[in-house]
């Protein structure tokens, strides 16, 4: 996973904790985690494109939710950020070398490789469907009572 995903997690913590009075402008949401603001503006649109946050244009534009935290799951922001190919595609390796010249009933069944990465994807995807930002921000305030005020703070929302 790249860490686009990372930044996109920690930034929509930071807006539901900035709350839905006014937008918050990529240049403060990049600042206030020392990003390159060209590469998270690209993972704010991939966010925006997937209905995660709104994207208001203008001097006093930025983003905010688009839904509520308790209706955003983990695997709506890896999507979002990912995309929603396999992460694991089998490319049939067990067909070459020295399986060049077996016979096509040694292929009959499903690869016992891609069978188990298949399995363990899915588990990944409903264990990330599963969470949700909601349950990332209760987690974070419970570690780290302070997040909540700094990101207010560093909005301008305290």
């Amino acid at each position: 996973m790249n860490q686009g995903v990372e930044w996109a997690m920690h930034v929509l913590l930071s807006l539901a904790w900035a709350g839905d009075e006014r937008p918050v402008p990529t240049a403060q949401l990049a600042g206030s985690y020392d990003l390159p603001q060209a590469y998270l503006h690209k993972q704010m649109q991939a966010l925006a494109r997937a209905g995660i946050v709104e994207s208001l244009p203008g001097a006093h534009g930025g983003f905010l939710l688009a839904r509520p935290p308790e209706k955003i799951t983990l695997m709506d922001v890896v999507a979002a950020i990912e995309g929603k190919e396999p992460a694991f595609v089998c490319l049939e390796i067990r067909r070459q070398g020295m399986g060049e010249d077996a016979p096509k009933s040694a292929f009959r069944h499903t690869c016992a490789v891609n069978a188990a990465m298949q399995r363990a994807e899915l588990q990944w995807r409903k264990s990330l469907a599963g969470q949700t930002i909601a349950d990332v921000k209760a987690a974070a305030e419970a570690h780290a009572p302070s997040a909540a005020r700094l990101a207010r703070q560093a909005y301008g929302r305290d």
